[in-house]
């Protein structure tokens, strides 16, 4: 933007002094060819009142010797034509050139004149002066000058460079002057432009900083500061809010479970214990949407933190603490990798909790006889991991709003679950400049792939670091059929 600024600013400045300097060396040209035009018509006039008699005796007389010394003095060659045309006295080195015959009829009609009007840099002939010998009022013929035009060239080449030079150095400034005016009136813009982009990425705390500018733009970067610090405080009222509610509801809500469970043995009726056993499952849900919402709201109020972690050695215990109860569904549950450690740099748990997310959904929806593959490789200059099912999938709308909070499959509304486990990976993996996808598989299923970046090589590391910790497999899963739950 400031490139197209300055060359706006050239280009009027261009323009002004084309309008300014175009007359201006058109008058330093016409001074030029006018001031050499008057002197040799001033000339031309004397050797005219000399060459009356030598025209009217026929015989050379003084003017002869006048047009050579003025010829030897000036080397400015001049001639005596008479009314025929015919050259009757001539200077030494007199050259008609190009022009005089036009020159030379006019003067022979009684009227002063020369040609051309004006010298410019890249005239090549001489300037033509003729004044008629009038007598009694009978002109008997015509004084011809003719003076190189190399001094005029030269003086009018002169002027214009000047000139050139003159406008260059007016545009340099003018250049200078806009580079500092654009900068100037584009700080602003600038920063605010690269605090929007920080602030897109995550960074909240980005602000604009107060510098010199236009009122106007230091008055909108003072109200983008207010409208961030506005936003970034309601997120995190929001945030806390969602969090503190959670954590509130969580004390009572397991209250009312313990009176529920309490109600059990002294139920009787059968259509009462089914009653009961329904009000104790909408409990555990909603036990598990608490759970879910306070691990999201965790997870959105990170502040990027970076950990390396052996991401072979987190799938290889999700795998262990879903083993149970994937075996309680029928389900083989398998893991493909490599034994070397398989380094990644995320924030805190987002390995662990995105897998977790991703191992539920497969376990869930395989179905009996079904079967879920997670493999760990290294790729692209970090580490990969996908989660393969083999259960119905999704279509490719679905795919495009699965990780959106609470949303939930028109055919998965009566299975267990929040909806927000993807979403909480999502969140997770974006803030470790990671990547979230999920495609159809080759034959049926899902393929949830996960990538990491890795961690920039350290020569001082001495040793390597401890896999991130998870929770131990859930001993109890194959009798209650209860998934372990996202860590908190």
């Amino acid at each position: 933007m400031r490139r197209r600024l300055v060359i706006s600013y050239l280009l009027l400045m261009v323009l002004v002094l084309i309008a300014l300097e175009t007359p201006l060396a058109v008058t330093m040209a016409s001074r030029e060819t006018e001031q050499v035009r008057a002197d040799r018509l001033a000339d031309a006039t004397r050797f005219a009142s000399l060459a009356g008699p030598a025209l009217r005796d026929g015989g050379p007389g003084p003017i002869e010797s006048e047009l050579t010394s003025y010829d030897n003095l000036y080397a400015i060659g001049a001639a005596i034509v008479d009314r025929d045309g015919s050259t009757s006295v001539a200077s030494p080195s007199w050259q008609p050139g190009a022009g005089a015959a036009s020159v030379l009829d006019m003067a022979l009609s009684g009227q002063q004149t020369s040609a051309p009007e004006l010298v410019w840099p890249w005239t090549t002939g001489p300037v033509v002066v003729a004044v008629p010998i009038n007598d009694g009022g009978e002109v008997l013929g015509a004084v011809v000058i003719a003076t190189p035009a190399d001094p005029i060239r030269r003086a009018v080449t002169v002027w214009w460079l000047l000139l050139a030079l003159a406008g260059l150095l007016a545009v340099s400034a003018c250049v200078l002057t806009a580079f500092g005016l654009a900068g100037w009136v584009l700080r602003p813009v600038t920063e605010l432009d690269a605090v929007t982009h920080e602030i897109a990425e995550g960074d909240r705390g980005a602000r604009v900083q107060q510098r010199p500018g236009p009122p106007e733009l230091r008055r909108l970067a003072a109200s983008f500061n207010h409208m961030a610090d506005v936003v970034s405080d309601v997120m995190d009222r929001q945030r806390a809010f969602v969090a503190h509610a959670s954590h509130q509801l969580r004390n009572p809500l397991t209250a009312l479970r313990l009176r529920v469970e309490e109600l059990g043995p002294s139920l009787t009726d059968p259509e009462g214990r089914s009653e009961h056993r329904l009000a104790l499952e909408e409990t555990d849900r909603l036990a598990l949407v608490l759970d879910a919402l306070l691990t999201l709201a965790r997870a959105e109020r990170e502040e990027n933190e970076r950990v390396t972690v052996d991401a072979a050695a987190v799938a290889a215990s999700r795998v262990a603490a879903w083993a149970p109860l994937a075996r309680h569904r029928s389900v083989a549950l398998r893991l493909t990798t490599t034994d070397a450690p398989a380094y990644a740099q995320t924030v805190p748990t987002a390995v662990d909790q995105a897998l977790d997310a991703l191992i539920d959904n497969a376990v869930k929806f395989s179905g009996a006889g079904g079967a879920v593959t997670v493999t760990v490789d290294r790729r692209d200059d970090g580490v990969a991991l996908e989660v393969r099912d083999s259960g119905p999938g999704m279509t490719g709308s679905q795919l495009g709003q699965a990780t959106e909070r609470f949303w939930r499959a028109p055919d998965a509304q009566n299975v267990d679950g929040a909806g927000l486990g993807l979403t909480i990976a999502a969140v997770l993996v974006d803030a470790s400049d990671g990547r979230l996808t999920m495609r159809p598989g080759e034959t049926r299923g899902l393929v949830a792939a996960l990538w990491f970046p890795a961690p920039e090589p350290d020569p001082d590391l001495s040793a390597e670091p401890d896999p991130e910790p998870s929770a131990e497999p859930v001993d109890d899963a194959p009798a209650t059929g209860r998934r372990p739950t996202l860590a908190r």
